[in-house]
């Protein structure tokens, strides 16, 4: 049965992938754990994307509750709320509703925050163009030791709240190794400071949407 249902997922997400194309729209799912600072991120992006003329969407995924819709929207995000109610997880069905509720010709980058969790999301595909796994000093030096698997289905690794690090007793340089032997050294971790603005052109740059 769990096969029947991650397989019926990779066929939606498929279709979610090729409605995205078919309009052009360079898209994005975030995954991280609670506090990460997800939202900050696509809020940030957003602001320079838009400065570049892109038109930013996003779909916000929660348990429950509309905190990061609101955050975003008031953002100037055009954003749709997306709760799970008791899935750890948004699955492609979920985006392939919300899609149909947009309107795909007014966006030209399209964020996807996933739920808080940093091991449910792994198995579920959702059709965007990249995977983005993201976390923050403030969860400890060990996390991609603790959760590799969704370090290994993301495109790209973030570690957020750098400017913090030595306050909450984290060296990055662990985490960034970490990252690194569990990839086979082809890629590396990217490491950013959203208060403070430094790194996210960078993410901008891996992800492609300039």
């Amino acid at each position: 049965m769990e096969y029947d249902v991650l397989k019926e997922n990779t066929k939606i997400a498929h279709a979610n992938h090729q409605l995205l194309k078919e309009h052009n729209i360079r898209s994005v799912d975030i995954m991280g754990s609670i506090g990460s600072g997800k939202t900050s991120l696509i809020i940030k992006m957003a602001e320079k994307l838009s400065k570049k003329g892109l038109r930013v969407g996003a779909i916000a995924g929660d348990v429950t509750g509309d905190d990061d819709f609101k955050r975003m929207r008031a953002g100037g995000i055009t954003v749709m709320n997306c709760n799970t109610g008791h899935e750890c997880h948004l699955d492609a069905n979920m985006v392939k509703k919300v899609l149909k509720k947009m309107d795909l010709h007014a966006i030209d980058v399209l964020f996807i925050e996933n739920v808080g969790n940093l091991v449910c999301p792994a198995d579920f595909p959702l059709g965007a163009d990249l995977r983005m796994v993201v976390i923050s000093t403030t969860e400890g030096d060990d996390m991609v030791r603790k959760h590799p698997d969704i370090f290994l289905h993301s495109d790209i690794a973030v570690i957020n709240k750098a400017d913090i690090a030595e306050y909450v007793d984290v060296d990055i340089n662990v985490v960034k190794n970490d990252y690194s032997r569990l990839t086979g050294g082809v890629l590396k971790m990217m490491e950013c400071s959203v208060k403070k603005d430094k790194g996210v052109d960078e993410i901008i740059s891996a992800l492609k949407l300039v």
